[in-house]
């Protein structure tokens, strides 16, 4: 499975610089987030209004496409055009300058400038199986030091880097620039057997573990095996490529074996502007693996490894693209129980009332559809199809997970049996098939 992958904005006009983020009347503050499929999601106040936000470092500003039915008001709206990665050049948003944005009680940017993305059908919320609202980039991590831990899920703005704590002695400590108000990091990649050492975009927005430009590497040859694949949406369409896994990658002393490396085709990133000397990105699925301080003022980056440090490199081993299609209300029987008090021992006890005794509450059901399969895969070969209406997966009632535990269940690096329950224009049906890795890492 593939959430949303956002890499590299680029704006085709020149953006008036805006100041950003500001640490008011504290040394430090934490904000916490919510984790679906490695991804950041923070709540945000816009002109009063609370909304959800993806944290993305790989953009480079703030973005809003969906208010789902919220009343925001904007201000100083004038029409421009962007374009990003994927298939078409640009898409219609409006700018809106002067806007008044608060995370939690301390960090706030009075003069904030939106994007607003004009294209329905760009929507990132059936993509997570949450409500999202927008992306914001930047100017979140522009003025101030901003720490992430993965395992407690929070974020720690410090004023400067005098505020940092004690356990900053334990982090390695590594040179970044930032450019295009991106930032990068030099890493060693091993395709095989040769270290190459490349610059790599810091991509908090990307769920991968590794992107690389083929057309940009000299003499780069796809390891084998490898598959054709849909490798997210970028703001401008669909990206395909290939996956592959490659030897490793290394950030210093940190070496992380055979990770997943997602190659682009050349096609999906013709339109961008990329800084000098760029090979591709670092995904969210090697930075979860760190607890790490992102320091633009100081051109810094701390690392500090976390329990994830050795996880495998896991992949969707069905090649189904699950999404969310909605919500439906749904009637669940609930039995009444009363309480009869114990006459002998003044005691209360529950009891159940007579079978027909029951009320109902509705409550709000997800409902997941098949938006597309891998070519040669699992499910591809047992005859899933596009718009096929997902039941039931592993035993288990399709209404009652969430996306991110349906992409857990679909991970894999060995082979072993699944069966799915679907529905097809009314009519259920039953597949039973094998995970596999496509992609396992050949000695050579």
């Amino acid at each position: 499975m593939k959430f949303l992958v956002i890499i590299s904005l680029i704006f085709s006009f020149c953006a008036k610089a805006q100041n950003g983020f500001v640490l008011e009347n504290a040394e430090k503050t934490v904000i916490k987030f919510k984790l679906i499929n490695n991804l950041i999601f923070i709540p945000m106040t816009v002109n009063g209004v609370e909304l959800n936000f993806l944290l993305d470092s790989g953009v480079a500003e703030t973005l809003l496409f969906s208010l789902e039915n919220k009343n925001v008001d904007f201000k100083n709206i004038e029409k421009i055009r962007f374009k990003g990665l994927g298939e078409s050049v640009s898409i219609e948003a409006l700018k809106s300058i002067k806007n008044n944005i608060a995370i939690g009680k301390h960090f706030a940017d009075h003069s904030h400038t939106i994007y607003l993305v004009l294209d329905q059908d760009f929507n990132i919320s059936q993509d997570v199986g949450i409500p999202i609202n927008g992306i914001i980039g930047y100017y979140f991590f522009k003025n101030h030091p901003i720490e992430i831990n993965y395992i407690k899920k929070t974020i720690i703005v410090y004023q400067n880097k005098t505020k940092f704590p004690k356990k900053i002695k334990r982090f390695s400590e590594f040179p970044i620039s930032v450019e295009m108000n991106k930032p990068y990091l030099n890493a060693d990649v091993e395709m095989k057997h040769e270290k190459q050492n490349s610059k790599l975009l810091l991509d908090l927005g990307n769920t991968d573990s590794v992107w690389l430009f083929p057309s940009l590497i000299k003499d780069f040859i796809y390891n084998r095996p490898n598959i054709d694949d849909f490798l997210g949406r970028g703001f401008s369409g669909d990206i395909f490529g290939k996956r592959s896994r490659i030897n490793s990658l290394s950030i210093g002393k940190f070496k992380l074996n055979k990770p997943i490396a997602s190659m682009p085709d050349e096609f999906s990133i013709q339109h961008l502007n990329l800084v000098k000397d760029r090979k591709g990105s670092i995904g969210s699925e090697v930075l979860r693996r760190f607890t790490f301080i992102l320091d633009y003022p100081e051109n810094k980056l701390y690392l500090q490894s976390n329990k994830n440090i050795n996880d495998p490199f896991l992949i969707d081993g069905s090649g189904l693209e699950i999404r969310q299609d909605g919500l439906l209300w749904e009637k669940e029987e609930v039995q009444v129980k009363t309480a009869k008090m114990n006459s002998s021992s003044n005691e209360t006890n529950v009891i159940n009332n007579s079978p027909d005794k029951f009320q109902y509450k509705f409550t709000l059901k997800p409902i997941f559809i098949v938006s597309g399969t891998r070519k040669d895969s699992p499910a591809q070969n047992v005859g899933i199809l596009k718009n096929d209406k997902l039941i039931s997966i592993d035993k288990k009632v399709a209404k009652d997970l969430t996306l991110n535990k349906i992409h857990q269940i679909l991970k894999t690096d060995v082979s072993r049996q699944i069966n799915l329950e679907i529905q097809r224009n009314g009519i259920p049906m039953k597949f039973d098939f094998t995970l596999e890795d496509p992609i396992p890492y050949i000695e050579e």
